[in-house]
């Protein structure tokens, strides 16, 4: 059984820095693509950022670029976010999500395979 699990969201002032991680389990986390999205009551769950399998390509919304990182650690399979700079429309519930996804596809949320249950991230002004 496949397991993701989301921690390391909380409140945090606007400027401020969170890390988020995701443990996973029951599956060979080395040949998955991790990806993180977020989404906020009333809207959709969008793409924040991917990984590839090794851990040799990254992939990050507009959004995010220059204040975000993905990285992930295939011998503790866990991904990571680090978040810096953060802003209030920042705030949501952050998901990981794991599939075989395919260069080219690693915003499209319906290609990921297996999703952890999220984390809140409040970013206060």
């Amino acid at each position: 059984q496949v397991q993701l699990v989301e921690s390391g969201g909380g409140l945090v002032q606007a400027g401020g820095s969170l890390r988020l991680s995701c443990a996973a389990s029951g599956l060979t986390f080395s040949t998955y693509t991790m990806g993180w999205f977020r989404q906020v009551p009333g809207e959709e769950r969008e793409f924040v950022a991917a990984i590839s399998s090794s851990g040799g390509r990254t992939y990050y919304a507009d959004s995010g670029k220059g204040r975000f990182t993905i990285s992930r650690d295939n011998a503790k399979n866990t991904v990571y976010l680090q978040m810096n700079s953060l802003k209030p429309e920042d705030t949501a519930v952050y998901y990981c999500a794991a599939g075989r996804v395919s260069p080219g596809n690693y915003r499209d949320r319906v290609r990921y395979d297996y999703w952890g249950q999220g984390t809140q991230v409040t970013v206060s002004s």
